[in-house]
């Protein structure tokens, strides 16, 4: 399975997901110096900060786990400076989506609100 394939659909899936739940996609891929954001995205005055793990459904791990500590500071330093350069004033939020697929399709997406915080 192609990494940046799989990478990509489980992006275009969980965009998909969120747009049909009501949030406004605001960047794809936001990425400075040491920290990348998949996707940021907007809703009822929350700004959540999107990290998309996709994995094989026989993978050991879940997406979830995948997300290190130290993913989830790099994550929030990129989540604090595209705030700051776009003048954002909502609440922000850290979610994770776990995209498993089956070969080359998606199966499952399992969004997780609110997946981890500036306390971890």
């Amino acid at each position: 399975m192609d990494r940046y394939y799989t990478g990509k659909v489980g992006e275009e899936l969980t965009a998909y997901y969120l747009s049909q739940a009501g949030y406004t996609i605001l960047c794809r891929n936001y990425r400075i110096r040491g920290g990348e954001i998949d996707i940021i995205a907007a809703k009822d005055g929350i700004i959540a900060f999107v990290e998309v793990k996709t994995r094989a459904e026989d993978a050991w791990e879940n997406g979830a786990a995948a997300v290190t500590r130290r993913k989830k500071r790099l994550i929030m330093s990129a989540a604090e400076r595209y705030m700051l350069e776009n003048d954002i004033d909502m609440q922000p939020r850290y979610d994770i989506a776990e995209v498993t697929m089956r070969g080359m399709k998606p199966i499952r997406l399992n969004y997780l609100d609110n997946a981890y915080d500036a306390s971890e």
